[in-house]
């Protein structure tokens, strides 16, 4: 991991809610500094300038930043280090690597939503709000990784634009053309080949 992904996880060996994110860093294959704060007995002050309002752990710092809160942090993990994260901000074999480990995921999604209309059944439901926003960014995915989510996932773009129909998500989702845009200026920012 390059200087532009430093990654430190504040913890301390008992919290369940440090468990969690260590879970998710795993499970994202995430190389991080474990640095261990005795909440107990020494606060430390990397803790206290990390999450001055609280002063608990766990706190992911990623870049320098900090993230508090257990169910935030692996929320954070999650997004920042996706599979469709490594097919725009990755080159060569990493993309492909990305590319096959987004379209698993999205078979699995698939799988998941069977014959149903919606996650949940018949309704829009919670599921479908946690998941619906990544379409928007199907069309990036599909341009860095030479792939065609439809093709591969027909239920799930389907699935996606049934819930377009949706005011409530068509006024909240982004137009995937300006998410692609964005995208480009991230590569540039952080120097990945176009």
């Amino acid at each position: 991991m390059g200087k532009s992904e430093e990654v430190v996880l504040l913890n301390y060996w008992p919290s369940p809610y440090g468990m969690r994110a260590m879970i998710a860093l795993a499970e994202k294959g995430v190389q991080y500094e474990y640095v261990s704060v005795d909440v107990v007995n020494n606060k430390t002050e990397l803790l206290l300038q990390m999450n001055p309002v609280h002063k608990k752990v766990p706190v992911l710092i990623h870049n320098g930043s900090p993230v508090c809160e257990s169910l935030v942090i692996v929320q954070y993990i999650d997004e920042i280090f996706e599979f469709g994260r490594k097919i725009w901000i990755k080159t060569g074999e990493e993309v492909e690597k990305g590319k096959k480990e987004l379209v698993d995921s999205l078979k699995l999604m698939e799988s998941q939503l069977g014959d149903k209309p919606y996650f949940g059944g018949e309704e829009l439901g919670y599921v479908d709000i946690a998941l619906v926003p990544y379409y928007s960014w199907f069309y990036t995915y599909e341009q860095f990784g030479n792939i065609s989510i439809e093709a591969e996932c027909p239920k799930l773009v389907e699935w996606a634009k049934r819930c377009m129909k949706k005011e409530s998500v068509s006024k909240a989702l982004p137009d995937p053309v300006k998410v692609h845009d964005f995208v480009v200026m991230l590569r540039k920012k952080f120097g990945v080949d176009s």
